[in-house]
């Protein structure tokens, strides 16, 4: 019986994990390793062989929702997150993700200056 239990528990933890992993898919953008709070994070490629970093995580413990950020990125590795050139905040997940693959294809189409006027 005991036994019984604790495959039942380890079998319990280990869907509980697998179903909060979101994956977000985003054609000719290379994903990158997740920071904590993250909920989808791509580095993508200008037409102009610029490189960004699109960022979403969940920034509710300071007020400001799910934000969306695009980073700079030099040196085809290094993210220059103190030079944020967009940022939007968004109520739900949901909307954040949407939020975070418009941004992903403005940039893949050269449209990041449009977006942030």
């Amino acid at each position: 019986m005991v036994k019984n239990d604790t495959t039942n528990s380890s079998d319990q933890l280990t869907t509980t994990s697998t179903s909060q992993i979101r994956a977000v898919e985003i054609p000719n953008a290379l994903p990158m390793h997740l920071q904590t709070l993250d909920l989808a994070r791509h580095t993508v490629i200008a037409p102009d062989g610029r490189r960004f970093v699109v960022a979403t995580f969940n920034d509710k413990h300071l007020g400001r929702g799910y934000v969306t950020a695009v980073y700079p990125q030099q040196n085809d590795y290094l993210t220059l997150v103190r030079m944020t050139v967009l940022e939007k905040s968004k109520a739900t997940p949901e909307e954040a993700i949407k939020s975070h693959i418009a941004l992903a294809q403005a940039i893949q189409h050269g449209r990041l200056k449009e977006l942030n006027k």
